[in-house]
């Protein structure tokens, strides 16, 4: 499972925000679920704050997701001490716990148009981590092929290499085949989406075969709307006509019978 912590949460009460992580970590170890912690992410909205959050917006994809530590916050370097002392807080108090995989450090770098001005925290993050040198491996996946100088670091700097992948089977593929000649180990941090036919019966198979990690985006259908696809809105929040990710209705029964049957089968489950 992939989690993301929040800058703003650490800083509003740093004790209490490592309990909670403590406790989410107890109750993941229960049900033998090993998660990757995500710390920064330049995706959707740009102004994060503490406290109530805005209404979910209907039949629109993750209306309510917060950057961190936002736009234009993460060019700002007079912040950067106080981001270092939450990484550096986090990771020295859970840098060898067990129950985590690996550390996520900053979540499609660049994205939102910031394109190569993420590069210094993104720099910043990997040397607090190298500092504070967790037992766990660190990464920062790729996910845009334009960006060229963010790409070049990541590969570089990475324990592990991870990555997102939203295309069809042949051409996801491809990038696997790229990526496998860095010698590292490879895990897809995000994929599936329907209507994009990355799909759980075509690429789940081949990642499989390729000895590559994968997490898809998204779980059961709730307030981050994540049926609804980034770029088609529903106002009225009707059903789409497929979904775009997750895996389980509200009541908690499966979307597709045969996905579900799928997944269990690839893992050796009954």
């Amino acid at each position: 499972m992939r989690v993301f912590l929040h800058s703003i949460a650490w800083k509003q009460d740093p004790g209490g925000f490592k309990k909670r992580v403590d406790q989410f970590l107890s109750i993941s170890a229960k049900h033998h679920i090993e998660p990757i912690f995500v710390f920064f992410d330049d995706c959707w909205n740009k102004e994060p704050m503490a406290g109530r959050q805005p209404a979910v917006k209907t039949g629109i994809h993750n209306s309510g997701w917060m950057q961190d530590p936002g736009q234009p916050a993460s060019a700002d370097t007079t912040i950067f001490p106080s981001l270092e002392k939450y990484v550096k807080d986090v990771l020295t108090s859970f840098g060898h716990d067990k129950r985590i995989l690996l550390w996520d450090l900053y979540n499609e770098p660049g994205n939102n148009g910031k394109g190569d001005s993420s590069l210094p925290l993104l720099t910043k993050i990997f040397q607090w981590s190298r500092e504070v040198n967790p037992g766990q491996p660190v990464s920062a996946g790729l996910w845009a092929w334009n960006l060229e100088k963010l790409n070049a670091f990541q590969l570089k700097n990475s324990d592990v290499i991870t990555y997102h992948d939203y295309q069809e089977a042949s051409l996801h593929k491809q990038v696997v085949q790229v990526l496998k000649a860095n010698g590292r180990p490879l895990i897809c941090t995000e994929y599936m989406a329907r209507t994009r036919n990355s799909r759980f019966a075509t690429v789940m198979p081949m990642l499989q075969k390729e000895n590559v990690g994968a997490i898809n985006w998204g779980f059961a259908d709730g307030k981050t709307n994540t049926i609804y696809a980034w770029d088609t809105p529903t106002p009225d929040g009707s059903q789409p006509i497929e979904w775009f990710h997750d895996i389980f209705k509200r009541d908690g029964t499966p979307y597709r019978e045969d996905e579900v049957n799928l997944i269990k089968k690839l893992n050796g489950m009954q």
